[in-house]
């Protein structure tokens, strides 16, 4: 009689297979390593929220600026030295107003403005978040702490393949006269993907 019984193959380590991918690559003459660096450098250096507070602090500033901010936010945020992918076409800029929360998600996958943002969350990749912001938004944002009243309209915006999204917070009324480098100090990424709002508002 046959032996029934199976072996499970051994399975190496995420970081024996990342080495192994790693070094099959440079035997081609792909330079693995360096790509990772080069990426790790725009994670941290680069793709940061700090950019999309900047874009932020001067359309509270700059009402020239904001006006084109809100008809073309890809060429807007360029004004500032900002870029963003070929793929991302067009960067649409969502103003909140007292009476008005957006909020913005990717219900395929995890898509953001992430060069002028930030990468995303893990929250905002995870399904229930996905899933649940378009169809029980004002609960959702509950959970998340924005506890909205009634009279406050949520609209959700889901990413597309060529459009992407940013929020425009509400400026916090004891902000007048600040600079716009201390205006972007309390700009967050909760704030620009419409999760949270500004202390104050």
């Amino acid at each position: 009689m046959p032996d029934q019984t199976h072996s499970r193959p051994t399975v190496a380590s995420v970081e024996k297979r990342t080495d192994a991918i790693q070094a099959a690559l440079e035997e081609r003459g792909l330079k693995a390593g360096e790509f990772i660096e080069q990426a790790e450098h725009l994670v941290e250096e680069k793709w940061i929220p700090e950019n999309g507070a900047r874009v932020v602090a001067k359309a509270w500033t700059d009402p020239a600026f904001k006006q084109r901010l809100l008809a073309n936010g890809r060429d807007a945020v360029a004004e500032l030295g900002l870029t963003m992918p070929p793929h991302h076409r067009h960067l649409v800029v969502l103003e909140n107003a007292p009476k008005v929360q957006n909020v913005i998600c990717c219900t395929l996958c995890s898509c953001t403005a992430f060069t002028i943002i930030g990468l995303p969350p893990d929250w905002y990749k995870d399904l229930e978040y996905r899933a649940r912001v378009v169809r029980q938004s004002r609960t959702v944002l509950k959970e998340m702490g924005l506890d909205l009243p009634p009279e406050v309209e949520i609209r959700v915006w889901d990413t597309t393949a060529d459009t992407r999204y940013m929020v425009l917070p509400v400026r916090p009324p004891h902000t007048e006269g600040w600079s716009e480098e201390q205006l972007a100090k309390i700009v967050t990424k909760d704030a620009m993907i419409g999760v949270a709002r500004l202390q104050g508002t």
